[in-house]
């Protein structure tokens, strides 16, 4: 059987949908299009490690 894409309720300021109209449009993408991909990218740097962590701490002075 073919995989289907679950659909969901998103409730998105006024002002970061229009942000994210005017760079899915940069892209050639549509809005669900482009909040997919930011979705699988974030997803893909959690897995291989790259995100959540903080920079080192600055040292201090002594």
């Amino acid at each position: 059987m073919a995989e289907q894409r679950k659909t969901f309720l998103l409730r998105i300021d006024p002002k970061l949908w229009a942000d994210l109209e005017k760079w899915s449009a940069d892209e050639l993408r549509s809005v669900n299009g482009q909040i997919e991909y930011l979705l699988r990218d974030a997803v893909k740097k959690q897995r291989d490690g790259r995100a959540g962590k903080s920079p080192p701490a600055p040292e201090k002075n002594k």
